[in-house]
Parts: C-alpha cells; structure tokens; sequence
C-alpha cells in the first residue's frame, strides 16, 4: 500500500462523525449532478471530505489552499480514486494561483474554502463564475474576515456560511486543534525541549488559547502579546504573563503568531532578540512573521534542518520555520484527525445546506444553524455512547417563566 492511501484509510477509520452523517444521507443522493470545489489544505483528512462528498453524489474538483501545506501523495490517491485534483506542494504563489483557476474552470455551484483564496478570486478576477456558483461555505477566522469584508462593500454575490464560527468548529479546532498541530510541528521539526522556555503567543483568540494552554502543559512559560485589552485581561487571569512584542522579544525563545493581521514580529523585534530564538506562524497566510524583514536584514541564511532557515542578525542566528506560513501544515500533518471529523462534518452539512436552500438565501455571511452544530455534537456522543441528561416538562417552564 502507497502512502497516501495508507494516510487515506487511517483517516477512514477515525472520522466517525462523518462516517455516520455519509450513511445518514446518501441515499438520498442529495448533490447528485452539482459540481462541488473544494480549496482546503490538501492533507489526508480534506482528502476525505472531498471523497465523503463525492459519496453524497457531488462531482468534486480539488485544489490546495495553501502552495506548502499540500502533501503530494494524498492527490496521486484523490486522482486514483476518481477524482479531479489541480495541486501540488510548490513554494511557487504562481504555481499555487493557476491551480485554483483550473479548479474555476470547472465552474462551480459550490465552494469549500479555507482562507477565501478561490472565493475572492471569483469575486475579483473570474466573476463569469458567478452565473453557476450558489454559495460558498467558508472554514477559516481569516476567512470569514474576507468575506464580511466582501459583504460590507457590498461585493458578496453569493449567500456564504461561515462555517469558522460554528461551535463545534473553533472550540474545538480552532482551541485543541491548533493548540496540538502546532507543538507537534515544533517539536518535530526543532526536536527541541519545551519545558522551561519563555514561549511567547501573539494574539489570544481561539487559537491563541488552545497554542498558549499546550504550551503550558508542556512546562513552558508563556507570554502573551495582545492588542485587545478584553483578551490580554482573559490571558492574564488564565495565568499567562502579559507584554508588549518589544519586550517579549528580548527574552523570548520560541514565537508563535496567531493573529491573523500583518507584520506582527518585524525588524525592530528581530534586532532585539535572543541568539537562537525559533520563529513560527500558525495564522492562515505568512504575513505575520514579515520574511521580507528577515532577509533584508540578514547577513546570510541557510536551511539548518528540513523545513527550518538560518539567519543571522547582527551576529545572533535566528530560526525559521516553514517560511513564515503555517507551521503545523506547510511543516506537518495539521489538525489530529478526531478534530478535522468535526469540523469537516460542520462542512459537510452546511454543503448540504446551500444545496437545499441556496435559492431563499441572501448574499450574506450566515452563521451555521444551530441544528447543525447540535446534530454533529450528539453523533459524536452517541459514537462515544455517552448520554447526557434532558430536560424535564417542568424544567422547560420554569425556564421560560418570568
């Protein structure tokens, strides 16, 4: 067995949720005859979701949604298993944007996205897309963000869910999930301790707490940089230290961004750091760590391991990872697979949303209904065969009673 259909079948076997939702409803055959593009980091678990789609009767047509994090052996098995895949790891932006327009040529009625990459390109370069597209279910905060910004401009044509904000999305991907990618990646790639260092966070979302709340259980001692003052007080009260990036560069050993805004650690911060600090970016586009600085800057630099630059700033060496884009995908595995079955479970279903309901729908950013969230919450217990309590008749009215 190859490698990306061993990757295949691991996943198979651990993505229950999904599994349960495919038998649920493919009798029905409910995307039979639509045409379904998906743009997510192109790993086994989105390998996955494509085929569970595919099994729901949608013709699906894959790309990546990031040049790093597409492992190339998932789309030699996505091919072999019948589908339609235009990606390839490549650190070439070119290569990465003419892979989604062959995705676009397959004219769409939905959209899977990660990051909004395809959805903007259809907005702002291949608007011919629009007469075929219904909608679009977005997966990513930076995501959403692009597009209630399309929607406050008034330029979303098409309803989108925005599937990021689901429950059973960012409490638990965007929190336990990122919080484990991330270390695994770090921790890989470095094979260094973590214990005992000054780890610094920037940015305390979701995501920020799930990296600062592993970091922690692994014995490091965390910081965290903020521009929300709500969040740096919750960041405080849940134990962390909190400072401004000027200073937590100084004594920082390992950074990691999550904020999803740019040139977060820039020149000024490089300058002030320790010989030997480890930089790495867990937001969805490689803004926040700005390389341009890094290199312009720099003496020299120099790949010291896979995955991991040199560069060497007045005198001190400096260590990237994965160039800046998403660590725990361009330099690992992503999401633990138990994470990915939820989230792309919310997928799932909000397809099968737009498919139902795309001609009463407006064009705005929807958030997921909250029968959704609460289906996929209750198979995931029943698989664990855990019962939770019900409400009584009479704790119904006492609960509605002035």
């Amino acid at each position: 067995m190859d490698l990306g259909s061993a990757k295949l079948d691991w996943v198979a076997q651990r993505m229950n949720v999904m599994n349960s939702l495919v038998e649920r409803y493919k009798k029905a055959e409910p995307l039979k005859g639509l045409r379904v593009a998906v743009s997510i980091h192109l790993e086994a678990k989105t390998g996955y979701l494509a085929l569970s789609l595919a099994k729901l009767g949608a013709d699906v047509f894959v790309t990546g949604s990031n040049p790093l994090s597409t492992q190339d052996e998932i789309v030699t098995e996505l091919r072999h298993r019948g589908l339609t895949v235009n990606a390839e790891k490549t650190r070439s932006v070119d290569v990465y944007k003419r892979n989604l327009e062959a995705t676009l040529d397959f004219k769409p009625n939905i959209i899977v996205d990660d990051g909004a990459d395809l959805t903007v390109t259809v907005h702002e370069e291949r608007k011919e897309i629009l007469e075929h597209l219904w909608g679009v279910c977005e997966e990513t905060t930076t995501g959403v963000k692009r597009l209630r910004a399309l929607e406050r401009t008034g330029k979303l044509m098409v309803p989108a869910i925005a599937v990021n904000d689901a429950q059973t999305k960012y409490l638990f991907d965007n929190r336990y999930g990122t919080g484990q990618s991330v270390w695994d990646s770090i921790m890989r790639n470095t094979n260094m301790n973590v214990s005992e260092k000054h780890v610094v966070v920037a940015g305390y979302g979701w995501c920020g707490k799930g990296v600062a709340m592993r970091a922690k259980g692994l014995g490091a001692r965390v910081i965290i940089t903020e521009v929300d003052p709500i969040k740096a007080l919750e960041s405080l009260m849940d134990g962390f230290e909190v400072m401004q990036m000027k200073d937590a560069s100084k004594i920082g050993d390992i950074f990691v961004t999550v904020t999803g805004d740019a040139n977060v650690i820039r020149e000024e911060h490089f300058r002030e750091m320790k010989d030997g600090a480890i930089l790495s970016n867990a937001g969805h586009f490689d803004v926040e760590v700005s390389v341009k600085d890094l290199d312009r800057i720099s003496k020299s630099k120099r790949e010291v391991r896979p995955n991991i630059t040199e560069y060497d700033v007045d005198g001190k060496r400096l260590y990237l990872i994965a160039d800046g884009r998403l660590v725990n995908l361009a330099a690992g595995d992503g999401h633990p697979v138990e994470i990915m079955d939820l989230s792309f479970s919310v997928q799932l279903l909000s397809v099968l949303r737009i498919a139902r309901e795309h001609k009463n729908m407006e064009k705005k950013v929807y958030g997921v209904p909250q029968e959704i969230d609460l289906e996929i919450a209750k198979t995931k217990l029943d698989l664990l065969e855990i019962k939770i309590d019900t409400l009584t008749d009479e704790q119904k009215r006492y609960l509605q009673s002035i």
